[in-house]
């Protein structure tokens, strides 16, 4: 049976993926992010999952690796995790109530084979207050979220309206990961 590899520190990753039923390892790559504010959404996470899953294929030939990168776009821009708080609370400010995307760009790959796909969740934010987004950030630790926001801690304090993928929101399209590791030839609990 082939190896897979979760090429990602990201515990929302692992545990879409254990939900998923799927036996892996979690090697952390070494690739560094391309930040190109020019490249399309979907391009910009599709790449950077490639780069991520590649690095990890070198250290392990052996393995089918599933690597990801997941932006939140707003206005043709994209927000990843904040520097420092007051960034975090101008993100919020600025999704305030707004539909932005959430991008997760994701790749799987082998020995000789790379296969890249991504799915796109629009998201409404509810009109927020100062007073609203200094509570919502007392409750979550925002600094390592794209977006500063976490849809599955709090998100009804923020979120109006989800249409599409929730799993995609949270850091990984669940039903589109599923059908691609089948695709590759891995089953759930082997």
């Amino acid at each position: 049976m082939k190896k897979l590899i979760l090429a990602s520190g990201s515990p929302r990753r692992k545990e879409l993926l254990g939900e998923l039923g799927y036996q892996f390892e979690v090697v952390l790559s070494p690739a560094e992010e391309v930040h190109d504010h020019e490249m399309e959404l979907v391009e910009l996470c599709e790449l950077n999952g490639a780069l991520k899953g590649r690095a990890v294929l070198e250290m392990h030939p052996d393995a089918v690796v599933l690597a990801g990168d997941t932006l939140v776009y707003i206005d043709e821009t994209p927000l990843g995790k904040p520097k420092s708080e007051q960034e975090a609370v101008e993100m919020l400010r600025r999704l305030s109530g707004k539909e932005h995307s959430v991008c997760s760009g994701m790749c799987l790959c082998e020995h000789g084979r790379e296969v890249r796909f991504h799915e796109v969740t629009k998201v409404l934010f509810k009109e927020l207050d100062d007073e609203t987004i200094r509570e919502y950030m007392r409750k979550v630790d925002v600094m390592d979220k794209a977006g500063a926001y976490a849809v599955q801690e709090h998100g009804e304090m923020i979120i109006e309206k989800l249409i599409g993928d929730y799993s995609n929101v949270v850091g990984m399209p669940q039903k589109l990961v599923d059908e691609r590791l089948r695709a590759f030839g891995l089953k759930p609990g082997a």
